[in-house]
């Protein structure tokens, strides 16, 4: 019985391979981005502690000195956030990109399996005219013989 060869089967392995690489790199970008959304957070929370100590500092005995320290303290996290948040944009954009790179790659392999599937089809087709030849030579050969 004949064997079924894809001859684009170099191609749709590379494409694979490409699949496996986008993956993985979607999942790093994913990570980064979680590794970027956590530091924000611990940001706003210590921006938060500050400004409870400002509450504080402002309730208690004031102290002139200790409060400037508190506000820019409170400022200096401000402007961390505000860095920290450019940072957590540009981890999205890389992830959405990764997304987009993913999909891409992985339509193509998708298109590259749908030609195999239909090579496949083929073949089975033109191995069951070949049978059915084959046959009908046999049943010829058999009522000619007769």
């Amino acid at each position: 019985m004949a064997k079924f060869v894809f001859k684009l089967q170099s191609i749709l392995d590379i494409k694979l391979e490409l699949e496996k690489q986008a993956k993985i790199e979607y999942g790093e970008a994913n990570a980064k981005l979680r590794q970027e959304e956590q530091a924000l957070q611990l940001l706003f929370a210590q921006r938060s502690m500050y400004e409870n100590r400002a509450v504080d500092l402002v309730n208690g005995t004031i102290s002139i000195r200790d409060i400037r320290e508190n506000r820019q303290a409170i400022d200096i996290m401000k402007s961390r956030i505000r860095t920290q948040m450019t940072v957590v944009k540009a981890a999205e954009n890389q992830v959405e990109a990764a997304r987009l790179k993913l999909n891409e790659v992985m339509m193509e392999r998708k298109t590259f399996e749908k030609l195999r599937e239909h090579a496949f089809e083929d073949f089975k087709q033109e191995v069951a005219y070949e049978e059915n030849q084959a046959v009908n030579e046999l049943v010829s050969y058999t009522y000619h013989a007769k």
